[in-house]
């Protein structure tokens, strides 16, 4: 079993074209694209992390976005999942934070960038959507958003290969306590 990261595909969401820059004409487009680019890397038995944002409209139109994405989805929710799309079925499990180890790295997971998150001084790293691409990653904290990987679901490997690249991140910058 292989695990994935991704957040922001924004199903079903035509203006998210216009507003995220995304190299598509249509709304069919986008998505025949997101859902080829996902089953080309999940298979039936990996996991994919979806950290929010996964579809514009309600949850039957979710649905039948689900019914085409290979994996074991959880999904963290973002702010356009309703609470209803969190409770499909085909969600294993939905979240607003979530942590857990793989690999013996301890991942923060949340649609939201954050400042500081639990075991950030001790090597755990964030993982985000939410910004589009917008927020610059640092070595502890990264948006995997679809516009940031080329619509492309992402593995641990991949993720820490960006971090190294990435400014160095001391939790105490984050802010300055008064």
């Amino acid at each position: 079993m292989a695990v994935f990261f991704t957040a922001d595909t924004h199903f079903g969401h035509g203006a998210i074209i216009k507003h995220g820059k995304r190299p598509f004409r249509s709304v069919e487009e986008m998505d025949a694209a997101l859902i080829e680019r996902w089953n080309a890397r999940v298979g039936a038995e990996d996991r994919i992390y979806h950290l929010g944002d996964f579809c514009f409209k309600g949850s039957k139109v979710a649905q039948s976005y689900l019914d085409k994405l290979q994996g074991e989805i959880i999904l963290i929710r973002g702010n356009h999942d309703t609470e209803n799309t969190a409770k499909l079925e085909r969600f294993s499990a939905a979240h607003d934070l979530h942590s857990f180890s793989i690999k013996g790295q301890e991942i923060i997971l949340c649609h939201y960038p954050l400042l500081e998150w639990p075991g950030a001084y001790k090597g755990a790293i964030h993982l985000h959507g939410h910004t589009h691409g917008r927020v610059p990653p640092n070595r502890k904290r990264c948006d995997v958003g679809s516009d940031v990987w080329d619509f492309t679901p992402i593995t641990l490997d991949e993720i820490r290969e960006r971090l190294t690249t990435a400014p160095d991140y001391d939790p105490k910058d984050a802010y300055q306590p008064r």
